[in-house]
């Protein structure tokens, strides 16, 4: 089962990346994104942006794991969804708030990071949901 979990936390890890650089990367965002120009760096340092989404894949799967049976539901889909709904508040919600207050952006850019970000913890919570089931104490 340790490989189960380490494989399954290796492709969240993927998912997180290939979805950061489409929520990112795209033209929509980019334009979207002007505001955060003069704070912005360069360039990307991609080995580290690797290395944070390896972390956070296995973060996200061992929190998932630990949380199972407190999340809603009676399957896997809608506990993935319940703990996406939760990572989304605590990771996005709460971010997005905190911008609103201390800068000047664009309430469509706020809008677009709360939209977008709650798709990719939907995408990554139904995919630990799916996938990712406790071993001990069932």
């Amino acid at each position: 089962m340790t490989t189960r979990i380490v494989a399954v936390s290796i492709i969240g890890s993927v998912l997180f990346g290939v979805m950061d650089v489409l929520i990112n990367g795209n033209p929509l965002a980019q334009v979207l994104y002007e505001a955060y120009r003069p704070i912005a760096k360069i360039s990307v340092d991609v080995v580290s942006g690797i290395g944070i989404d390896l972390f956070y894949g296995f973060v996200m799967a061992g929190m998932f794991l630990l949380l199972y049976r407190s999340l809603l539901g009676q399957v896997g889909l809608t506990k993935g969804i319940s703990y996406a709904l939760i990572v989304w508040f605590f990771r996005v919600v709460m971010q997005v708030a905190s911008q609103w207050m201390m800068f000047n952006i664009s309430p469509v850019t706020l809008i677009y990071v709360l939209v977008t970000g709650l798709a990719e913890m939907l995408a990554i919570g139904v995919f630990y949901g799916l996938t990712l089931r406790p071993t001990i104490g069932k």
